[in-house]
C-alpha cells in the first residue's frame, strides 16, 4: 500500500507506534537510521530530521555536513520482530541540504531520476532479483564461523536441509512488511539459499533489496545464525550472486514477451545497451575484491554474452510468459549497493534504445572459461583493479554518477583492490576484510 503523510501520520496514532526509523543508505549500500519518536514524525516530513554527513563514508566534509532526512511515506512498513505494543515502523527517506535540494550522492534520488526518465519514454521498468545468501553457525562467544549450518545441496528437503525453518520465517516476516517472495530453496552449496521476489517498479525492487538483506541478517541472528551475502565465503563452494530479472513495459505490454522481443526492437536495443556498459559498470556490480572469485565458476558468468535459458551466461532470457517475460543478468552480486546499480544498469538500457544499439548473435552455448582464447567474445573483469580501471576511464559513468560520489566510491575500493594485492592470501583477506559486514 502506497501511503500519503496524512496517512502515515494518523497510522502512527492509531496503532501504538513509539518509534520510527527513518533509513537510507550510504553510498555503498549500508543501510543506516535515526529513529525519531511520533511527536517529531510531523516535522521530519516538512523540514527534514538532520545528521551528521561527514560521519558516513563517502558522504560531505565536516565544513558541509548537515543533511536531512524526508521520510518517504509510500515506503511505510512495520518491523514485525519488534514488541506488539511500543509498535516500531521504518520508511527510507530521501537525503536534502538545507535549502531543501537533493543530495548529490543518495542513491534513491539518483535513481528516481532515471525512472522518471524512463516514464518521460513511454516506458515503465520493472525489476525482480534472485539472492543467493550463506547461513553459518556461530561460535561460544556468539561469533560467525565458516562452518555451514549444514551439508544440503540443491533444493534438498529436512532433515537435510535445514535452513527451512529460517527461510519460511524470512519470507513471512517480508510478506508482513510488504514485499512478496515467490520462492525459496536450498542451493547447491552447504548452508545456501536462495530467494526469488516478484517483480515491482525499479525503484521499490532497490529498497526491497536493503530491506531484504537486512530481515535475512535479523531472522539468521534470531535463530543463533550467521547470515553471509559474501560472493564467495567458501573458497571451493559455490559463490552467492545477485541474479537481477528486468522488464519493460509500453503501454502495460511487456516488450520481453515472445510475441514483441526483438532484436531491432527497443527491448533488443534494451538489452544490447546493458551488454555494451557492462564491463564499465561492473565495479559497482561486483564492489568487492571477493566478488571476482566467483565469477567464471559454478555457472557464474565470465563472458559478455547473452542467450536464451543458458544459465553460464551474462543474460538469459528465462522461459516465461506475458508479465513474466524478462532478462535475467546473472553476474551482480548482493554485495552491491542496490540503487546505484539499477541507476546505471537502467541508463545503460535507455541509452541502447535512444542509440537503437543492434543486439548481438547469441552466443549459444558459450561457456567454459577455457574456451576464451578460441572466441572473439569479450569478458567481464578479471579482479576489482581490472573493473576499477574501466569505470575510472567511463564518460558515461561520470555523465550519470555525481563526481563527488566517484572520487569517494574509487578512492575506498582502490584502497581495497591495493591491499589485497599486497595479501600472501586474498581470500583470507577477504574474509577478515568483509565476512562480518556483508
Amino acid at each position: 500500500m502506497n501511503y500519503t503523510v496524512s496517512e502515515v501520520l494518523q497510522y502512527t496514532e492509531e496503532n501504538d507506534i513509539k518509534f520510527i526509523r527513518l533509513a537510507f543508505c550510504d553510498i555503498f549500500g549500508t543501510m543506516k537510521n535515526i529513529s525519531v519518536m511520533p511527536g517529531d514524525l510531523k516535522r521530519a516530513f516538512e523540514q527534514g530530521i538532520s545528521f551528521d554527513a561527514s560521519a558516513v563514508r563517502g558522504f560531505d566534509n565536516v565544513d558541509r555536513s548537515d543533511l536531512f532526512l524526508v521520510p518517504d511515506p509510500a515506503t511505510l512498513s512495520i518491523l514485525p520482530w519488534r514488541p506488539s505494543h511500543g509498535r516500531v515502523i521504518r520508511m527510507f527517506c530521501s537525503i536534502r541540504r538545507a535549502d531543501g535540494t537533493p543530495f548529490e550522492c543518495d542513491g534513491r534520488s539518483l535513481l528516481r531520476q532515471v525512472a522518471d526518465r524512463a516514464e518521460a519514454l513511454g516506458l515503465d521498468c520493472r525489476a525482480g532479483a534472485k539472492s543467493e545468501f550463506y547461513l553459518f553457525k556461530m561460535d561460544e562467544n556468539g561469533a560467525p564461523t565458516l562452518d555451514p549450518q549444514d551439508s544440503a545441496g540443491y533444493c534438498d528437503i529436512a532433515p537435510l536441509d535445514k535452513g527451512e525453518n529460517v527461510r519460511r520465517e524470512i519470507c513471512l516476516t517480508l510478506e508482513e512488511m510488504g514485499i512478496y517472495p515467490e520462492c525459496s530453496h536450498h542451493e547447491q552449496g552447504p548452508g545456501q539459499n536462495e530467494i526469488t521476489f516478484r517483480f515491482s517498479d525499479i525503484c521499490s525492487a532497490a529498497d526491497n533489496l536493503v530491506t531484504f538483506k537486512s530481515v535475512v541478517k535479523t531472522i539468521a541472528a534470531r535463530n543463533g545464525l550467521y547470515a553471509s551475502f559474501l560472493p564467495k565465503p567458501l573458497v571451493n563452494e559455490d559463490g552467492s550472486g545477485l541474479h537481477i530479472n528486468l522488464s519493460l513495459f509500453r503501454d502495460g505490454i511487456n516488450l520481453f514477451d515472445k510475441k514483441h522481443f526483438k532484436p531491432d526492437s527497443d527491448s533488443g536495443y534494451f538489452l544490447e545497451g546493458i551488454l555494451n556498459r557492462v564491463p564499465e559498470i561492473t565495479a559497482f556490480l561486483n564492489p568487492l575484491t571477493n566478488s571476482y572469485l566467483r565469477l567464471g565458476h559454478c555457472s557464474a558468468p565470465r563472458y559478455v554474452a547473452w542467450s536464451v535459458q543458458n544459465r553460464t551466461q551474462l543474460v538469459r532470457l528465462p522461459e516465461a510468459q506475458g508479465e513474466y517475460s524478462r532478462m535475467e543478468l546473472r553476474s551482480p552480486d548482493p554485495a552491491c549497493n542496490p540503487h546505484l546499480a539499477f541507476t546505471l544498469l537502467l541508463q545503460a538500457g535507455l541509452a541502447g534504445i535512444e542509440k537503437k544499439l543492434a543486439l548481438r548473435e547469441s552466443a549459444g552455448e558459450l561457456a567454459a572459461p577455457a574456451d576464451a582464447g578460441k572466441s572473439s567474445v569479450s569478458t567481464l573483469p578479471v579482479n576489482l583493479d581490472a573493473a576499477l580501471g574501466l569505470a575510472e576511464k567511463s564518460e558515461f559513468i561520470r555523465k550519470y554518477l555525481p563526481g563527488d560520489l566517484l572520487a569517494s566510491y574509487f578512492d575506498a575500493k582502490r584502497f581495497e583492490s591495493t591491499a589485497a594485492a599486497q595479501a600472501e592470501n586474498q581470500h583470507q583477506f577477504d574474509l577478515e576484510q568483509y565476512f562480518e559486514v556483508v
